[in-house]
């Protein structure tokens, strides 16, 4: 019976989900906003914060969550053309290494000038490193500009220093096991998550194709599609097995069967599966932030310094690359959400008690306001762009 209670509450919650992320979404289109916004919006109103119906942290859900954003990175690397991707590739590397950097280094300073020092002012300045894949391309795809050069750029650097804000969280979680920091681990750590996305371009590269070409000949139906999502979920349990992020499986099997014949049909398959899993995962993140945070004076301050040591770091990365001749307001402005890798990074210094409750509180709530304030910022400016009219969807472009 207690079973059966706890099924009926999961799938209340759901429906609570679907409903509240469908609606929301669409108030979001008719007022000229992306989805996304009213994804993140109805996860705000279900949360702690509001109506206390969504707990992101309740396993069944989380689990989803985290399955929709697989999905959701999937559908990102199917729609990827990695030549595309190459040919700005020393721009999204170097976008990618200076938006690690200085975020780090600003972030760092302007907490120490605060006094908060240490391994304390380590973490924060960690949970500054990282962009949010799945909201900045979310976000360029619902406006027509992911498949554009600056799409690939954001696309490339975004998969790089989610790659390196990775490392970092890994070079953090050894101060959990009370293990030192040595030059020889964190070159150990950062050669298998850089590592594993280069040997399974490589291997894939070879063994994809022939792979999916003998699955044809059987002839049967949804195989090609459901060899597909056997892929994606095999190559992303690699990555986690072998210490990198899952989600960075996902979109290197993606990218993989991007080359193939079939890949509509596994993109066709997938995409239903991403509607009912991806709106859980975006309101899930709304939900994860209790907004009565705002009422500590310390947490609020702390909030606004990582906002902007993030921030001018990102944009001012946008704007190396002097060669670049492209939208570099709309790429800068593209790398400034935060998300899940954030939210691990302020999860594991609360664990090992490096982060008290307000430097936990403004961690969270820098994530949440990047990732609600981001969506409407890169849209203002790709509005601009002389693209616009040609590439948005009419209903956006205002």
């Amino acid at each position: 019976m207690t079973e059966t209670k706890s099924f009926v509450h999961l799938l209340l919650v759901l429906a609570a989900i679907l409903l509240a992320t469908r609606a929301l979404s669409a108030l979001a289109e008719k007022l000229g906003q992306a989805a996304i916004l009213g994804e993140l919006a109805a996860g705000v109103l279900l949360g702690a914060s509001a109506l206390g119906i969504l707990d992101p942290n309740e396993p069944a859900i989380h689990m989803l969550a985290q399955l929709g954003l697989l999905i959701l990175l999937f559908e990102i690397g199917l729609a990827t053309d990695l030549r595309s991707l190459a040919k700005v590739g020393g721009t999204a590397t170097v976008i990618a290494v200076v938006g690690v950097v200085l975020p780090f280094v600003f972030g760092y300073v302007a907490l120490a000038a605060m006094g908060i020092v240490g391994i304390a002012a380590v973490v924060c300045a960690a949970a500054l490193t990282a962009t949010s894949i799945g909201i900045s391309t979310r976000v360029l795809a619902e406006l027509g500009f992911l498949q554009t050069n600056e799409g690939r750029v954001v696309l490339g650097a975004v998969v790089l220093d989610d790659i390196m804000g990775l490392v970092i969280l890994s070079i953090i979680a050894t101060f959990a096991a009370g293990a030192d920091v040595t030059t020889l681990g964190i070159v150990r750590t950062s050669a298998v998550a850089i590592g594993f996305v280069v040997i399974a371009l490589l291997v894939g590269g070879f063994v994809v194709p022939p792979l999916f070409r003998a699955a044809k000949r059987l002839r049967a139906p949804t195989t090609i599609a459901m060899l597909g999502l056997i892929f994606a979920f095999s190559l992303a349990a690699v990555a986690g097995l072998l210490g990198s992020a899952i989600i960075v499986g996902a979109f290197v099997a993606g990218v993989l069967l991007n080359g193939i014949q079939q890949r509509d049909e596994v993109q066709g398959f997938a995409a239903p599966i991403g509607t009912l899993l991806t709106p859980i995962f975006f309101a899930s993140v709304g939900a994860s932030v209790d907004l009565r945070a705002l009422i500590e004076p310390r947490t609020l301050l702390i909030t606004v310094v990582l906002l902007a040591a993030g921030a001018v770091g990102k944009l001012i990365a946008a704007y190396v690359p002097v060669w670049f001749k492209g939208n570099k307001a709309l790429i800068g402005t593209a790398m400034l959400p935060r998300g899940e890798v954030e939210l691990i990074v302020a999860q594991t210094g609360l664990a090992i008690g490096a982060l008290d409750a307000s430097l936990f509180g403004a961690i969270t709530l820098m994530v949440l306001l990047t990732t609600l304030l981001s969506p409407p910022l890169i849209q203002a400016v790709a509005r601009r762009d002389p693209r616009a009219r040609e590439l948005m969807p009419r209903k956006l472009v205002g």
